[in-house]
């Protein structure tokens, strides 16, 4: 009866039973896995996000596939303050990034065809794949003093069906931005086997610190057809305002093919609602300051944790150039669900496993940089003191 492209493994595994239990038992828990910026003890300003939001506007429908005109120049600013430039025509709104994935899988690909991403990184791209009926083949990044795309290997993975390269830019979650070497080298790869290239660049605006060999985005391309995927979840730190976008970017007929098409799926959906479309503007002005509070919280915990992993610490905490994430490297002295297992159920903290994320040996722990400061801290002396221990 049911589509087998649905037919996950819905049972619970350990971690998830073990924090059920605890909360249910009321028992407290340090979450360094929150990325809910709403649930962190930020200041929004309510007198300026809710007030757009009555905008009598948005009682009259006038839908537009690509989303209202002056939405879209709002967000063409958001690129404009990054140094890109992009024309209103060229961006297409959707009701969140998930969707703008889904609408770009059904743009390029056919049931069983091919899109590679990125290894380690987001967990989300197996159900996204899975439920369109296309195949995500893992590539490789590499940690050599930072993280980087093995290039090679990636073209190796390149095969018959391949439709489409994901990059993440910086990357969910070891927090490498693509460099400028790596991104000609993805340029001319898409370009030579007729593949479109995808940035999701959700979290460009949170750099810890400036990198002149950093690529701005996958829209510098110019040979190769590619997509910038962006959205007010991560921008604004405003998940609940669900809106998301996509800019088309490359050379001039497979761009024009590509909104042509786009638009024609947009058409069939119209799924953004047009009180946040008739908002988003002051928004994106609010987000502003949401943004430089984010910055605070995460800069300071990185900080915090790059203090007290450095030696003789026998944790490694690995780069992190941007983003709301950091990756521990912890003792392989037990498996990794072990560790996060024995963190909750004897310190009362909560860590993601390496595994969930797909890197490649243990030990990794996976933390949020976004818990408020005290958490943060408490939760990563409990850590450093389990790795201080003695062997299980």
């Amino acid at each position: 009866m049911f589509s087998r492209r649905t037919a996950w493994d819905r049972s619970h595994n350990r971690l998830a039973e073990s924090v059920e239990r605890k909360r249910h038992a009321g028992e407290p828990i340090l979450d360094l896995t929150e990325t809910n910026p709403t649930q962190v003890g930020l200041n929004y300003p309510g007198s300026e996000l809710l007030p757009p939001l009555s905008d009598p506007g948005a009682l009259v429908y006038h839908p537009d596939p690509r989303g209202l005109w002056a939405a879209r120049q709002a967000v063409a600013g958001v690129y404009a303050e990054r140094g890109i430039l992009v024309d209103a025509q060229d961006l297409f709104l959707t009701a969140s990034t998930s969707e703008a994935y889904a609408w770009l899988f059904k743009l390029l690909a056919d049931p069983g065809d091919e899109i590679l991403v990125p290894q380690p990184s987001y967990p989300l791209f197996d159900f996204l794949t899975r439920l369109e009926g296309v195949v995500s083949v893992g590539y490789p990044l590499v940690l050599d003093g930072t993280w980087s795309v093995d290039l090679a290997t990636l073209e190796a993975r390149v095969g018959s069906r391949t439709r489409l390269i994901v990059a993440v830019n910086p990357n969910n979650p070891t927090g490498t931005y693509l460099k400028r070497q790596e991104l000609r080298g993805l340029e001319s790869l898409c370009s030579r086997r007729g593949i479109a290239l995808l940035g999701d660049e959700v979290f460009a605006e949170y750099p810890h610190g400036e990198d002149s060999d950093r690529a701005a985005g996958v829209l510098e391309c110019e040979r190769a057809l590619t997509f910038s995927l962006g959205g007010l979840s991560k921008l604004a730190g405003l998940p609940q305002m669900k809106l998301g976008w996509i800019a088309v970017g490359g050379p001039g007929p497979e761009k024009q093919e590509a909104k042509e098409r786009l638009e024609l799926v947009a058409d069939t959906y119209l799924s953004v609602n047009t009180p946040v479309q008739h908002a988003v503007g002051a928004l994106l002005t609010a987000a502003r300051g949401i943004r430089q509070e984010l910055r605070r919280r995460t800069g300071r915990n990185l900080r915090h944790l790059q203090g007290a992993t450095i030696q003789p610490s026998p944790c490694r905490l690995l780069p992190c150039e941007g983003g709301w994430t950091a990756v521990l490297q912890v003792p392989a002295i037990m498996s990794e669900e072990d560790w996060v297992l024995r963190l909750l159920e004897e310190d009362g903290v909560l860590a993601h496993p390496g595994f969930f994320f797909e890197f490649p040996v243990p030990a990794y722990l996976v933390l949020s940089l976004l818990p408020r400061e005290e958490i943060f801290a408490e939760g990563v002396a409990r850590i450093l003191a389990r790795a201080a221990g003695p062997a299980p």
